[in-house]
């Protein structure tokens, strides 16, 4: 079992910034494929960005491109989102998600919320 801690959630207005932590304590962080996800009310979990270990290799949703960055720093065992120019259409639960092979773990979520 892999715990995932996440925080860094808040309440910021539109154009403004925050950045997400996700530490796997305990863990060899490296080999795991990290990602966060986003869920807001009434829509279905989204993938928002995904960082592998070779590389390191990123992706992105279309709709955060350009504005969020992952990273990771697999000696604090911590994976990152940083989130610019946010937009009241960001507002979700953010997820951390850990993925090895046939396993996959979940964070408890932290609530971002773009609002004036």
């Amino acid at each position: 079992q892999v715990q995932l801690v996440e925080s860094g959630g808040g309440l910021v207005q539109p154009g403004g910034s925050l950045k997400l932590s996700c530490v796997a304590p305990g863990v060899t962080f490296s080999v795991y494929t990290m990602s966060w996800y986003r869920q807001a009310p009434g829509k279905e979990r989204e993938l928002v960005a995904i960082i592998i270990t070779a590389g390191p290799t990123t992706n992105y949703a279309d709709s955060v491109k350009g504005r969020f960055t992952i990273s990771r720093d697999n000696a604090k065992n911590t994976v990152y989102l940083q989130m610019n120019s946010l937009k009241p259409e960001d507002t979700a639960v953010y997820y951390c998600n850990a993925r090895v092979g046939r396993y996959e773990f979940w964070g408890q979520g932290t609530q971002v919320t773009v609002s004036s």
